[in-house]
């Protein structure tokens, strides 16, 4: 029997409204903005653990949520753009581990989205939030202490090496509150131990390359790297640069002396980040970020490259190797 137009028409759209139907009852999958100061590569260790973090709470990307990842690679410049974007098209939550720009530029692009953030400086001086027990607004996160720290890692840097006296400090300017921070942290600890220190500044890979063919002419006895997410993902390209150039240095974590630097003293930064991962689930959840309290690390790494000392002709002494946390070897 034939079948009108009509018919026809009302036989396909019965067909098709049942699975029409099911999909529009299909709660689209929350997003999480995860806006990353690091290259894409580098920072592979960070967003691991930023997921592992976050699969804690019960959250695994591309089945109940949905992970966007952002690397600005160190052009810090791109996060007002960035940050609009995610406001605009309403995103679950703002994850910033590792990154005070990225931090501070969410904070000023809303007051509304949740923000969960790693910082490496005081959040309530951040004006970040109210208080650490109570942050009180749409922040919350983990406060990782990088410049509490300055003065201990260069007084073990100057225990290591200790004929060391002009000490290069390389900061990101594009960062600024980190780089200013470490500085007048850096300069005060130097004075009390007695040590010179030049201001070098890198904001790419090509700025760092510059920075260590300028040492050619202008040799520091050592290098103090500043707290950088860019800087962190460059991990592999600070290793090699050390040690082509023979240039004892010190890091503030531990990724840089599993790459092949010399020395770290500091947080565990992969763990900060599945902290911000637990904190994202769990306002996913539906705990406010104003009820969850800024959390700061309790344990301090001090982790030593034995093969790098020898390499660079460094006897490290029995005090150090045995106070570090971990000597790799």
């Amino acid at each position: 029997m034939a079948i009108g137009r009509r018919q026809f028409i009302t036989a396909i759209g019965g067909a098709a409204a049942w699975p029409l139907a099911s999909l529009a009852q299909q709660p689209a999958m929350p997003v999480i903005g995860l806006v990353d100061g690091g290259s894409p590569e580098g920072s592979v260790p960070q967003t691991a653990a930023f997921r592992k973090g976050l699969g804690e709470t019960g959250y695994a990307d591309g089945k109940n949520v949905t992970v966007e990842e952002h690397h600005l690679s160190g052009q810090y410049d791109r996060l007002p753009a960035l940050m609009a974007d995610l406001v605009k098209r309403q995103v679950a939550v703002i994850a910033t581990p590792g990154s005070n720009p990225a931090t501070l530029a969410a904070k000023a692009a809303t007051a509304t989205i949740p923000i969960a953030f790693g910082v490496g400086q005081d959040p309530v001086a951040l004006g970040l939030v109210a208080s650490l027990a109570r942050p009180g607004g749409n922040a919350t996160g983990i406060n990782f202490f990088v410049q509490e720290v300055v003065a201990k890692r260069l007084r073990l840097l100057h225990d290591l090496v200790p004929k060391a006296v002009r000490v290069a400090v390389l900061v990101n300017p594009t960062n600024a509150t980190s780089a200013e921070a470490t500085l007048r942290a850096v300069r005060e600890a130097a004075a009390i131990i007695g040590l010179q220190i030049v201001t070098l500044n890198a904001a790419t890979s090509g700025e760092i390359d510059a920075v260590f063919a300028h040492f050619v002419s202008e040799r520091p006895d050592a290098l103090f790297v500043a707290p950088d997410a860019f800087f962190n993902s460059q991990r592999g390209q600070f290793a090699d640069l050390t040690a082509r150039n023979r240039i004892p240095a010190t890091y503030d974590n531990g990724g840089f002396v599993a790459a092949g630097g010399l020395m770290n003293y500091g947080t565990d930064i992969p763990d900060m980040f599945r902290q911000v991962g637990i904190y994202a689930g769990t306002i996913l959840k539906g705990t406010k970020p104003a009820d969850l309290p800024v959390l700061q690390p309790i344990k301090f790494q001090f982790v030593l490259n034995l093969k790098t000392a020898q390499a660079l002709g460094i006897v490290v002494p029995s005090v150090l190797l045995a106070t570090a946390d971990e000597v790799i070897e």
